[in-house]
């Protein structure tokens, strides 16, 4: 799936600023308009506070939800009137929620997730406020196609869904900010959607979604190891319990060595601005290089700049930035 960074297109809603007695009546609209028809209701009098951070990558929509305490319900009567039809999945970041739907109650806190189907009834339940990530997907994109095993599921530590749920997070906080990187990553994640999807449903994913699970697995090995100088393909094959001919079958045209190389350019980027007076050639031995004039040739032809010179634009252009902005930086919590 091609995806163009035109449909990368990021925005922020929240009750922001709206009388107490409108938020969340707008708050109601919205998630209608973000998600599917849906009715609503708040949990307690207090003054509603809600933000969603949207997403929309092609066939799958990024959204990220932080409000106070309400309970969501999709009835038969919502339903007949929508003409799409979604799976989606919620990833709880923070606080607690349930999920009610095909005669079962999934029960997330931070680190679930848990799927449920737009065109059954459920019921979203949350009695305080919470952070998640939703996930939604047009059906006729999910490889399962009896979904009814896999709602109201908890997903949670010793699952792929972990896997699944890490590269998710990663790409809707990527995707917000900076477009281009996201593009590489979005073809995997309706793969690794339905790799989640079928262990659910307790069903063998397809080779798609296998695919994708193996290729998450093979990206956690190089983020987490990008450090060392002498990671290499054969290094990766063995780790993941694959072969050399496969490894390069699933990181495609641009091979280990580009991706690790990114990687590393990543983090050099990172390191170059968390801390100014860090020398070059700490940065670059932090970062797996095993020279400082080959970290100065990878840097340039990865961003057109030495290490030294993005150091001083980016922190330079970072701080007129925060000047401007004073006084109007939104909070991410509530």
């Amino acid at each position: 799936m091609a995806v163009t960074l035109d449909q990368l297109t990021y925005s922020e809603m929240s009750t922001l600023g709206l009388p107490a007695k409108d938020a969340f009546v707008y708050w109601r609209e919205l998630i209608c308009a973000t998600f599917v028809r849906l009715s609503a209701e708040p949990v307690g009098d207090e003054r509603f506070r809600g933000r969603i951070e949207h997403v929309p990558c092609g066939d799958i929509e990024l959204s990220e939800v932080v409000a106070d305490g309400h309970t969501v319900r999709r009835t038969r009567g919502l339903i007949n009137r929508d003409n799409e039809e979604y799976l989606l999945a919620s990833i709880q970041l923070a606080g607690r929620s349930r999920i009610e739907q095909d005669g079962r109650v999934a029960v997330l806190t931070a680190g679930d997730m848990a799927f449920y189907d737009s065109t059954r009834p459920y019921s979203l339940v949350f009695n305080e406020p919470f952070r998640k990530l939703v996930i939604q997907v047009p059906r006729r994109a999910v490889s399962v196609r009896d979904t009814r095993q896999l709602t109201a599921r908890t997903l949670g530590n010793g699952t792929p869904a972990v896997a699944v749920s890490r590269f998710l997070i990663s790409l809707h906080d990527v995707a917000g900010e900076h477009a281009a990187q996201a593009s590489a990553l979005i073809p995997h994640a309706i793969g690794l959607f339905c790799v989640a999807a079928s262990f659910a449903a307790n069903a063998e994913p397809g080779a798609r979604a296998a695919d994708a699970l193996a290729q998450q697995q093979i990206s956690d090995f190089l983020r987490r190891n990008f450090a060392d100088p002498q990671l290499d393909a054969n290094t990766v094959a063995s780790a993941c319990h694959m072969s050399r001919r496969s490894v390069y079958r699933l990181v495609g045209n641009e091979g280990v060595a580009a991706q690790l190389r990114r990687i590393r350019i990543d983090r050099a980027k990172e390191l170059l601005l968390h801390d100014l007076r860090r020398p070059v050639a700490s940065v670059a031995a932090a970062c797996g290089f095993d020279s400082e004039s080959g970290f100065h040739r990878a840097f340039r032809k990865a961003t057109g700049q030495t290490p030294g010179d993005y150091r001083q634009v980016t922190s330079a252009a970072k701080s007129a930035r925060s000047v401007s902005s004073r006084g109007t930086v939104g909070q991410r919590h509530l």
